[in-house]
């Protein structure tokens, strides 16, 4: 089995059902928890030195957060539905607690945080939505948690992945600081429909010294320590991924792979 894919298992006593650190990881940044709760279940936690972005991905739940209680947050049945997740910002040293209203699932984002933030809502209209790429390579894209939104070092976002088509391409690569590029370790939180499918995810760099090819099912996480990572979902399958992205860094700036670049540049005009 691949070393960047992550399975997921049943629930714990805790509801947790897949878990990714720091340490598990061998990184220094992106935390990764999933969490299904059955209604009435509770999940409480308070991170000392990190930040966390509280995603209820299907179901609804009540938040309260550093005094704050913010009530149903969520609502949409699935992660295909074509409406936005709910999702609380919660800041380092920060006591947080999760009550489920009915069966959900609840992703908890993670990387280091800082002082100087507070707990609050991320409203479902403040998350940007668009399409990228065009053709089989056509994806669309809901910003949970962009680097225009009050946070120390978490980004978080969305994607929608049609049946047939590729996703995170042309492939490109965000593991350097600096020539148009930043340093972000990443992890891709996936779902399937049906949920019998499977995807493709490829992660590789220049040198091949990293170049794993992963079949990926319903609830899998692929880690994204560096290099190249394109992703495509084969024909009867629509593909959802969550991504939390994070690094020294909050800025989302990347590199596609100069051979496959051609794809998205536009072709010269006939003479």
């Amino acid at each position: 089995m691949s070393r960047l894919r992550v399975r997921p298992s049943p629930p714990d006593a805790a509801g947790v059902v897949l878990d990714v650190t720091p340490q598990s990881a061998g990184w220094s940044h992106v935390g990764f928890r999933m969490l299904k709760l059955s209604a009435g279940a509770t999940y409480a936690a308070c991170e000392p030195a990190r930040e966390t972005c509280v995603v209820v991905l299907a179901g609804t739940a009540d938040i309260t957060a550093g005094g704050k209680t913010f009530a149903a947050v969520g609502g949409r049945l699935r992660v295909f539905d074509d409406t936005p997740p709910g999702a609380v910002y919660v800041p380092q040293q920060t006591a947080f607690r999760i009550e489920a209203s009915g069966d959900a699932e609840i992703a908890l984002c993670t990387a280091p945080g800082a002082p100087g933030f507070s707990p609050r809502l991320i409203p479902g209209e403040a998350m940007t939505r668009e399409v990228r790429g065009a053709g089989a390579n056509t994806r669309h894209v809901r910003n949970i948690l962009p680097q225009d939104a009050p946070a120390h070092s978490l980004l978080v976002v969305e994607v929608l992945t049609p049946s047939g088509h590729w996703s995170s391409y042309p492939p490109h690569k965000h593991d350097t600081a600096g020539d148009g590029e930043t340093a972000l370790e990443e992890t891709y939180y996936h779902r399937l429909d049906p949920p019998q499918g499977f995807a493709v995810q490829r992660v590789y760099t220049d040198d091949r010294s990293l170049d794993e090819t992963v079949s990926v099912e319903d609830g899998d996480v692929v880690m994204v320590p560096r290099g190249y990572h394109p992703v495509g979902a084969p024909f009867g399958y629509d593909l959802y991924y969550l991504n939390v992205m994070a690094g020294p860094k909050r800025e989302w700036m990347f590199r596609n792979d100069p051979a496959h670049d051609w794809i998205v540049k536009p072709k010269p005009a006939a003479g």
